[in-house]
């Protein structure tokens, strides 16, 4: 479904990033001769600042606003002293500011104030269902040079020495102070050589010949193998709920656009908004992304 829809959800994106928190008080923050700047517009100048000023702490950030709005309405009011808001340009401008902002406010009320817990958690729930199951497996490792090495410790291995102690004494590789533990991993994780002899160990079970790789010989051992589990909830829940609000958004689109008639008279434009707007087939629609780390 991300591949469909492109301008539809550019304009939920939209929507989206530019958000502004409600103040149940408007109060009055300053004062530009007669004209007056209230909380509700310093809010829209935090919100819309240049990304780089956007990093700054919030007190600096607050005044990088002020100043941005008293220019605006110093500016603003020359402007309309030269009637520049009578233009023809001026006001389809502001037409189109217009239906934006109404749009957004339409979303808002349809879509983001109605999006339960529920709907979030069932729609986790959906997607953890359809996720592939993926092996992994909780591996040690020793690393040694040589060949040679690498027998030696597989034979006092084979005579009963504790492969996490031998890792402490004998690998030269930095988590030999863990008795060489690489945790949990999946298939893609690890250099090709390394990978295929740890998924083919059985669990509790250790290499019986040396693996090579560019870092140099290696002992295996699988302390354990699972099918992965799911990102937590907690971890993902704001990922899963855009995707509640993007479906209930193009729902809203779909349902509009059915009850209009829309005409493009332009034919390269006409055939790449339908291109653009095509609805995506029964199935295609992706799995929650999974966590940033």
């Amino acid at each position: 479904m991300l591949s469909t829809n492109k301008f539809a959800l550019l304009a939920f994106a939209t929507f989206v990033a530019f958000q502004v928190p409600a103040h149940a008080e408007d109060a009055v923050v300053a004062k530009v001769g007669n004209l007056e700047i209230h909380q509700s517009e310093l809010d829209l100048a935090v919100a819309n600042l240049d990304p780089q000023l956007a990093q700054l702490p919030d007190d600096k950030k607050k005044v990088a606003a002020l100043s941005a709005a008293i220019d605006v309405k110093l500016l603003a009011a020359n402007a309309a002293a030269e009637k520049l808001d009578q233009t023809d340009e001026f006001k389809k401008r502001m037409q189109y500011l217009s239906d934006r902002e109404l749009h957004n406010a339409y979303f808002k009320k349809h879509v983001v104030d109605t999006v339960t817990p529920d709907e979030v958690k069932a729609r986790y729930d959906k997607e953890v269902a359809a996720l592939p199951k993926q092996e992994e497996v909780h591996a040690r490792h020793i690393l040694v040079k040589t060949e040679e090495e690498a027998k030696d410790i597989i034979k006092q291995l084979d005579a009963g020495k504790d492969f996490a102690e031998l890792a402490k004494e004998k690998s030269t590789d930095p988590n030999k102070s863990e008795g060489g533990d690489l945790g949990y991993f999946s298939r893609g994780r690890m250099v090709k050589e390394f990978e295929d002899a740890a998924f083919a160990l059985d669990k509790g079970t250790y290499s019986k010949t040396p693996v090579k790789t560019d870092f140099g010989y290696h002992v295996i051992k699988v302390e354990d193998k699972r099918d992965a589990p799911p990102p937590p909830f907690d971890q993902v829940q704001d990922q899963v709920r855009q995707l509640v609000m993007r479906d209930k958004y193009l729902a809203l689109l779909n349902q509009a656009k059915t009850s209009a008639k829309i005409e493009i008279s332009d034919e390269a434009l006409r055939k790449g908004y339908d291109e653009a707007n095509k609805q995506p087939e029964p199935g295609s629609e992706p799995a929650a992304p999974a966590p940033q780390q």
